[in-house]
């Protein structure tokens, strides 16, 4: 047959009384089973970004814990070796300027720093040096400050034990 074409067939189906179905779309189950799949690929991914999050909120605190000890240890170099007054909601000594032996310093801080994995940023004072997963007393406590010494630690996300930097996924950490 010469001219064969996709017209001339549906012609012949029809002429032999055959149904001829043009097929333009999904099927019900197929978009199912689509979504069944995208369902099961979510369940996989969502729980790794659930942990991502976690630890980056742990690395910016063993971070800002940096940032915060040598901005500490920097008042005590031009502070004769005083530690800074920190506690409770007061951070004055680190973020107003000061003056020690008639010359200008500081501040050490732009703004009050924040607990990156609880949001907390007030300050338990203590007098022994703490290790990570000692109980801290207070509320909403993001730092734990030893003035004896001028050592600080951050808190958990609970804000209830002092973080644990030596082991990172430790579970009350």
């Amino acid at each position: 047959m010469s001219g064969f074409n996709a017209i001339s067939t549906d012609a012949y189906h029809v002429a032999a009384g055959l149904r001829v179905r043009r097929r333009s779309g999904f099927t019900l189950v197929e978009i199912l089973i689509v979504v069944i799949i995208l369902g099961i690929l979510a369940a996989i991914v969502i729980p790794q970004f659930t942990n991502a999050s976690a630890d980056a909120k742990k690395n910016s605190l063993s971070s800002s814990l940096h940032a915060l000890r040598s901005q500490l240890e920097l008042y005590m170099l031009q502070h004769g070796d005083a530690t800074a007054a920190i506690s409770g909601a007061d951070w004055t000594p680190l973020t107003d300027q000061s003056t020690f032996n008639g010359q200008t310093v500081g501040p050490y801080l732009t703004l009050v720093p924040i607990n990156p994995v609880n949001g907390f940023s007030n300050v338990a004072v203590i007098s022994a040096d703490a290790t990570g997963g000692d109980a801290v007393t207070g509320t909403q406590i993001g730092f734990v400050y030893n003035p004896a010494n001028g050592k600080l630690w951050g808190t958990n996300t609970k804000g209830d034990k002092v973080y644990n930097e030596v082991n990172p996924r430790d579970p009350n950490n």
